[in-house]
């Protein structure tokens, strides 16, 4: 029986050129392109020991930028109208509870923002003003890390299942449709915020509200191929998520929350028994953090280094947990 729970950290370690064992850290030539200091943030609530920093600032240093990228924690995004509109501000990350109340600060949007009506991304248009885009990089991490682990799934993806209603949920939604999956399910605690989100795609593509995990016991439903977690991790437990879940052979669960680093929905997947591979919230955030530094510095992100600076944080900490 295989489980298939292997992280990122494990396939891109065997990439890395390495010196006994430690990553060897070679800086890309500077260009003039990048001359200015700009200032970078992520914007959210409860992000005190966010890893957004580790990995962003691990790619200015390697591009030899001289950005800076802060926390900035904020209730309401009211307060954050100075800070965008601040001659030195590059672009910023945007983490709950902001990502759908932030587009009021959008000059524009690009299209897959302004469809899944949630940003996580803001940008900077030109620094001669004070123009910010809106874009959305959660969606595209999540279609990465799909195609990845269904590398070595012999079913196909048909059949994606949801659960919460926030702004990654939207973003989750989105990339099930634009992967192809012909059922799409959506649960969330108060039922009524899936059905607003399910009337906000309807003109794109059909989701089906469940009411609880069990109606997938409904002969008429399908049994997910993939199962997407967006709510905070430390708010649930092992037995919310029962083997109906979990019933094809095969599948792939992703937890876009990374408190804790394995979470009890991917503790679920494994427990079912079955060969389901799992993805952390740690991979889903670096894989939409290396979309978004390409769109702040025009630059590949230097994923191996940021990757090392993430696991080396962690070895840090002592734990995995944090």
């Amino acid at each position: 029986m295989r489980y298939h729970s292997e992280s990122l950290y494990a396939a891109l370690y065997f990439q890395m050129a390495s010196t006994n064992g430690t990553l060897e850290l070679v800086q890309a030539p500077s260009t003039d392109m990048h001359m200015g200091i700009k200032r970078f943030y992520i914007f959210g609530q409860g992000i005190s020991h966010s890893v957004s920093p580790t990995i962003h600032l691990t790619g200015f240093r390697y591009y030899n930028l001289p950005h800076t990228y802060e926390i900035y924690q904020t209730k309401t995004v009211d307060r954050l109208s100075s800070v965008i509109s601040s001659p030195d501000f590059g672009g910023a990350s945007v983490t709950m509870p902001h990502k759908l109340a932030i587009g009021k600060f959008c000059a524009t949007m690009t299209e897959h923002a302004r469809v899944i009506g949630a940003v996580n991304t803001l940008i900077r248009e030109d620094m001669t003003t004070t123009r910010v885009r809106g874009d959305n990089t959660d969606w595209t991490g999540l279609v990465e890390i799909l195609k990845n682990k269904s590398k070595d799934r012999s079913n196909s993806l048909e059949t994606g299942f949801v659960i919460g209603a926030g702004g990654a949920s939207r973003a989750a939604l989105y990339a099930m449709h634009q992967t192809g999956m012909k059922n799409i399910y959506l649960f969330n605690r108060t039922k009524s915020r899936a059905e607003d989100i399910a009337r906000d795609f309807a003109y794109l593509f059909h989701i089906i509200v469940l009411d609880n995990f069990e109606d997938l016991s409904n002969e008429k439903l399908v049994a997910p191929d993939v199962l997407i977690g967006t709510i905070p991790a430390e708010h649930t437990n092992i037995d919310l998520f029962p083997a109906t879940l979990f019933t094809k052979p095969q599948g792939i669960c992703i937890d876009m929350s990374y408190k804790p680093r394995q979470t009890p929905l991917l503790a679920a997947a494994m427990r079912s028994g079955r060969d389901w591979a799992t993805a952390t919230g740690i991979e889903v955030l670096l894989e939409q953090g290396f979309d978004q530094f390409k769109l702040w510095t025009g630059e590949e992100a230097p994923k191996a280094v940021m990757l090392e600076a993430v696991a080396a944080r962690d070895r840090q900490l002592g734990h995995q947990d944090r």
